[in-house]
């Protein structure tokens, strides 16, 4: 059975409760409390992956789990949920890998600007060795991986003025995740960065503390930033690939059937999500101009790469030559 509470929206409310009701005996099933930190909104790539594994699930065990939603950070911080995950205080949550590489830095590999050109190139390489790789270094860890979900490309919006080139970055104060690379990364492009935890930016940016931050299409618009933020750049700076996880407590403590269900339903939860996340940025983009954003796209994008060159060099070693070669190699192809 899969229950859908603690949501600040009802979407798929009605799907929820069909399988409410043709769920089987409540008593016996295992809960999983999943938590992400974004809005609970049908275009929120978070959400998305969330109740599409709860949907697999149901469908690979039916009545077998109770799945509760917990968003809007409800769980904590990133930061909180990653330790609640090792405590098995919390079962699974959807956590975006920049934070995840508080636990090993190798998972900063996602976060080198300008690394992947599409998202076909990054499905390739989470998807392939480097993604395993990348999932079972957790175990250690407390935690299960259970594959890569997406947000689409990160995007930066701002109140000054609209980004073409690096040098339209000076004098603009951006958020930025809580991570020595992307502060590392904005200011070699020439911006002024400050991290700053997810649940205090769209006040920071409403009162002018920071002048703009940088995060996905759909993110941007589900969260309301067109309310508060007047410049879109597509920089396309970042693929922001979302950690699916459970606790490993948790997932050890399942039989050997419930864990294939939730390895599979989260595989084919997350093929879902990518599918539906890229189809839903043309409309996401169109509802972001029609809010009153003022759109752009980036004049030369070698421009930007150049700039950022060293901060591959400077990364390698935290990330594992062996491991950042794997994925050059794969982009290069």
């Amino acid at each position: 059975m899969t229950i859908y509470k603690h949501s600040r929206s009802g979407f798929f409310f009605a799907s929820a409760l069909a399988v409410s009701l043709c769920a089987g005996n409540a008593m016996a099933a295992t809960e999983i409390k999943l938590g992400w930190t974004t809005s609970d909104s049908e275009l929120d790539p978070y959400a998305i992956a969330a109740r599409y594994f709860a949907e697999e699930l149901e469908k690979a065990a039916p009545g077998e789990f109770d799945v509760s939603f917990f968003p809007n950070h409800q769980l904590g911080n990133d930061t909180e949920m990653l330790e609640g995950l090792q405590f098995g205080t919390m079962d699974a949550g959807v956590i975006t890998g920049t934070q995840v590489g508080q636990l090993d830095t190798a998972f900063q590999l996602n976060d080198l600007p300008f690394l992947y050109a599409d998202s076909a190139q990054a499905h390739a390489v989470l998807d392939g060795a480097v993604g395993v790789e990348l999932l079972k270094r957790l175990e250690s860890q407390g935690i299960k991986g259970l594959g890569f979900a997406e947000a689409g490309f990160r995007q930066t919006i701002n109140n000054k003025k609209p980004v073409t080139k690096p040098d339209d970055f000076q004098g603009i104060k951006l958020r930025v995740q809580p991570s020595d690379l992307f502060i590392d990364s904005f200011r070699a492009i020439g911006a002024n960065p400050t991290p700053m935890a997810w649940s205090d930016v769209f006040t920071a940016v409403q009162q002018g503390t920071v002048d703009g931050l940088e995060i996905p299409l759909a993110v941007i618009y589900a969260n309301k930033y067109p309310e508060v933020t007047k410049y879109l750049s597509l920089t396309n700076h970042t693929y922001n690939a979302l950690a699916v996880l459970m606790s490993k407590d948790v997932f050890d403590r399942l039989s050997e059937d419930q864990q294939k269900a939730v390895q599979d339903s989260s595989r084919k939860a997350i093929d879902r999500q990518r599918k539906k996340v890229a189809s839903n940025e043309e409309e996401v983009l169109q509802r972001i101009k029609d809010a009153g954003m003022q759109v752009n796209e980036i004049s030369n994008v070698e421009l930007f790469r150049s700039k950022v060159a060293s901060v591959y060099d400077e990364y390698s070693e935290a990330i594992g030559p062996d491991l950042l070669n794997k994925a050059l190699d794969q982009v290069s192809k």
